[in-house]
């Protein structure tokens, strides 16, 4: 599978905002053990395929890895609004993403126990990598306990890459 670098954009920003909102509105974390992740992007350029990840978590590393993406939030992002609406988190936020500011609205549905979904709409002004406006797709299930030899903390990227979101500098650290 390909890259596509509009997908990363989107994917960290989606990331970020829903550890964000996770944290704001302290609902339940997620289960502990592998969670499957596919990110797909939608911007008018031509389909790129999911990006498919894997996170190994437990309790400790998800407070952590919330904790982070809403520290993230606070210093990128000038609004954060973070509501319940008939169970479901609607975050509207403006952020700033180097010197383009991105305006985004995502619903996240889900128990955040068993899967959890994120449909993210952004507007970017000036444009961020040729374009105007995009949206962010995140499908996560939790799909059993973590593989023998990862650790919490571990994400398995496209093409076998592996780090580990607490042992990065400036990364989600245990308290």
């Amino acid at each position: 599978m390909n890259f596509h670098p509009r997908l990363g954009v989107a994917a960290a920003t989606c990331l970020l905002l829903a550890a964000g909102a996770a944290h704001a509105l302290d609902y339940p974390p997620r289960k502990p053990g592998l969670w499957e992740l596919s990110i797909q992007s939608e911007d008018g350029a031509p389909k790129a395929p999911a990006m498919q990840t894997q996170q190994c978590i437990d309790a400790a590393t998800d407070k952590a890895m919330r904790e982070m993406g809403s520290s993230s939030g606070q210093q990128a992002c000038s609004k954060q609004d973070m509501r319940n609406e008939g169970g479901k988190i609607v975050v509207d936020s403006v952020c700033q993403i180097g010197n383009t500011t991105a305006t985004t609205h995502s619903v996240i549905t889900g128990d955040f126990a068993t899967a959890y979904r994120m449909e993210s709409r952004s507007s970017y002004s000036p444009p961020m990598m040729g374009r105007k406006e995009g949206t962010a797709f995140v499908e996560a299930k939790w799909v059993g306990p973590c593989k023998p030899g990862q650790k919490p903390g571990d994400m398995m990227m496209p093409h076998g890459m592996k780090m580990n979101v607490l042992e990065m500098p400036g990364g989600a650290r245990k308290k």
